[in-house]
């Protein structure tokens, strides 16, 4: 779990404690978390080195009386992977508070539009193959007060943490790399290409791309001079996710595949390789 999501008045080594028997608070506030888009409602694809930014939005309505102060007491969104809320396998929260604009107030209710950022760094918080695929979304809500003045021979902490199913999810995905080469180079007008390449994707325990076997790549055609690509044929890829096929040189022109993804896996395209055909 991220630092803003157990709460910035727990750290160190109570931090540590607290988050692991976490206790329910003496009041759980009224609170509701509500029209939660996730990462403008598109996948969030992960690869093995680079944080990926993923923006939060969501309707938060709190009690007039409750404050907020983004210190000992913060809320946010978070996204878990598990059965439940009390079976969660794996968590992704904020790093900072949620910036947050009222909209609306009446006598006792503070509704806010609000927004936040989850980094995804995927050597720290992705660790298996099960974290590709549906997240589900939770409001969080922590409490705490802490005594690090040990003149007195005493340290305290107390901390309350809240969490709420909410409606909504997210999709994590493996990124995805493909490669293209064509041989030979240059080639005699009606003779034979041979269009290799190898598509991989990230694997998060070795942090490394791993080759991705049986999956359909499309091999793509563009002609000198035109504006975009042409299907030629889907090839199945191999062993360490290998792909191979031939084509007859017809024009000069550009080869390459693409993948469409699949429920786990990015998207992704390969850079094109430009063939002479004399």
């Amino acid at each position: 779990m991220r630092k803003y999501a157990i709460g910035a008045a727990v750290s160190g080594a109570l931090a540590v404690s607290a988050l692991a028997v976490p206790t329910a608070s003496a009041a759980t506030p009224d609170l509701t978390f509500s029209n939660v888009v996730v990462n403008n409602g598109k996948a969030i694809v992960v690869g093995t080195t680079n944080t990926v930014k993923v923006p939060v939005t969501y309707t938060f309505v709190r009690p007039a009386d409750l404050v907020i102060d983004g210190m000992q007491s913060v809320a946010g969104v978070l996204l878990y992977r598990g059965a439940s809320l009390s079976r969660q396998e794996n968590e992704l929260g904020p790093d900072n508070a949620p910036i947050c604009t009222t909209t609306a107030t009446t006598a006792t209710t503070v509704t806010q539009s609000c927004t936040e950022v989850i980094y995804v760094e995927p050597d720290e918080y992705l660790y298996e193959a099960a974290d590709a695929g549906t997240w589900k979304v939770a409001g969080f809500y922590s409490n705490g007060t802490s005594d690090n003045d040990d003149s007195d021979n005493h340290v305290g902490i107390q901390f309350g943490y809240d969490m709420w199913g909410v409606p909504g999810s997210a999709q994590v995905k493996r990124a995805a790399k493909l490669t293209a080469d064509a041989t030979p180079e240059p080639v005699k007008k009606g003779s034979t290409l041979t269009v290799k390449g190898a598509l991989t994707r990230a694997d998060w325990e070795t942090g490394r791309y791993a080759g991705y076997k049986g999956q359909s790549a499309v091999l793509q055609f563009k002609a000198k001079g035109a504006t975009g690509y042409k299907n030629v044929k889907t090839v199945t890829s191999g062993t360490a996710g290998a792909l191979s096929t031939t084509v007859k040189a017809s024009a000069d022109g550009t080869y390459r595949y693409v993948f469409t993804g699949t429920a786990t896996t990015g998207t992704a395209a390969a850079t094109g390789d430009y063939v002479d055909v004399k």
